[in-house]
């Protein structure tokens, strides 16, 4: 595996930042732009997943990068739940909720993936600083 050196280039933000795109998207027309608690709901799950996995690789020790990605695996899950209640309510079309769905689903897998290779490595840190230099 290469080493990864901004939160950016992990594959589980990459799809996330998908997803988040997405539920902008779907939420932001027709009636389920009206439901603000379900839209509002949403919306932070998705912004949650993207968050943490960056909150995570952003922080200090191997053990809390593995505690935000569960964080970020359970906001993927709230979001699919929440899909289901938009398809429910006429909100998206079952081909948009497929759509929506498998990207939250395959976010969590990669979340689920990459934790099960930091706690399969326990030498390895997460965080790789660029080396700059700082001018006082």
């Amino acid at each position: 595996m290469a080493t990864i050196k901004r939160f950016e280039e992990i594959e589980a933000w990459k799809t996330a930042r998908q997803l988040t795109n997405m539920v902008y998207k779907l939420s932001g027309t027709g009636r389920f732009s009206k439901d603000f608690a379900l839209r509002d709901q949403i919306r932070r799950s998705s912004i949650s997943v993207m968050s943490n996995i960056a909150e995570g690789y952003e922080s200090r020790t191997q053990a809390l990068i593995i505690e935000y990605l569960g964080r970020a695996k359970a906001s993927a899950g709230e979001a699919r739940a929440q899909l289901f209640i938009a398809l429910d309510q006429g909100y998206i079309s079952q081909d948009q909720f497929d759509l929506a769905y498998n990207l939250a689903d395959k976010a969590s897998r990669q979340i689920y993936n990459f934790m099960a290779y930091l706690k399969s490595h326990p030498e390895l840190r997460q965080v790789r600083e660029v080396s700059i230099e700082y001018n006082v």
